[in-house]
């Protein structure tokens, strides 16, 4: 699944958008005796998003995709003991 994020800047809208897309993967199905199918494996291949449109204006016009926020590691994490003595 995609971690995309959108924004609508006709309306601002965050969180909610119909987005349409083409996957092609590769399952590894697992039939049952009763003839449950069970994907016990999936891996994709390709993904193409087709298109994006708000679900609060309607439409895909301002529709703009977010850039991911930069990622932090633990040593930017700053201390929790609080400055030290010189």
């Amino acid at each position: 699944m995609s971690t995309t994020r959108y924004r609508c800047t006709a309306c601002g809208n965050l969180t909610r958008f119909d987005v349409t897309s083409t996957r092609t993967t590769r399952q590894f199905q697992h039939f049952t005796v009763g003839g449950d199918l069970v994907v016990d494996d999936e891996v994709v291949l390709n993904e193409r998003t087709d298109e994006v449109a708000c679900r609060w204006c309607g439409h895909g016009r301002g529709v703009e995709v977010l850039s991911a926020a930069p990622e932090t590691s633990d040593d930017a994490v700053p201390s929790e003991s609080g400055p030290s003595a010189p």
